[in-house]
């Protein structure tokens, strides 16, 4: 007869095993469950100029009293970044839209949107010291692109054509504006819907 403690042992290692290979079909089903959950791109709502479509041009004024022409042709490619100081994700994107501006500043300019009270926008402004964009006000600009919800980003490029466009709430989503420009294509989640359609027509290929 085997020792109590022998069986023990072995009905231990069985467990241990048993959980092993537990944990193994877990990850591999993680693993897949994460290729096919691809990360969100900016939501695209269908609102305003449509991506391939030339911007509208709008005559604004920047916070320093320059006229500037948003929707025109320019040297580089720009992109609008609408906030409001009540707008805490807007907040909490400004570290990541100023890192994108540094990042690519040889080919995108970034231009902050908003409009309502200067007073209120100083206190904004300067606490996330902004002084390094340009910082516009103005409810037609806002108007021209139908922006409904914060924060909103639109990318134009220099000719004055909407390249990609969503609201953001992430530095995934802000980065995938850059994606879209690059594919050309309107929205990151727009390529994701392209590839499941491919898969589910073609599912040998998958």
């Amino acid at each position: 007869m085997m020792d109590p403690l022998a069986l023990s042992v072995i009905a231990l290692w069985v467990v241990v095993v048993a959980l092993g290979i537990c944990v193994l079909a877990l990850s591999r089903q993680i693993g897949i469950l994460y290729e096919r959950v691809a990360p969100m791109g900016a939501l695209m709502m269908d609102h305003g100029p449509k991506v391939g479509e030339l911007a509208p041009p709008v005559e604004v004024t920047t916070w320093e009293g320059q006229g500037l022409t948003i929707g025109t042709a320019t040297a580089k490619s720009t992109l609008l970044f609408f906030v409001s100081p009540t707008c805490p994700v807007c907040k909490k994107l400004l570290p990541i839209i100023r890192s994108v501006q540094s990042r690519e500043n040889r080919w995108l300019n970034v231009i902050l949107a908003s409009d309502g009270d200067r007073p209120e926008h100083a206190t904004f402004r300067d606490k996330h010291q902004l002084g390094d964009f340009p910082y516009v006000l103005s409810q037609p600009l806002g108007m021209a692109y139908k922006i409904s919800k914060l924060p909103y980003c639109v990318l134009l490029d220099a000719n004055g054509f909407v390249r990609a466009k969503g609201l953001v709430n992430s530095r995934e989503q802000v980065e995938s504006l850059m994606t879209a420009y690059e594919s050309g294509i309107a929205s990151v989640q727009e390529h994701i819907d392209r590839q499941l359609l491919a898969a589910e027509a073609h599912p040998e290929k998958a």
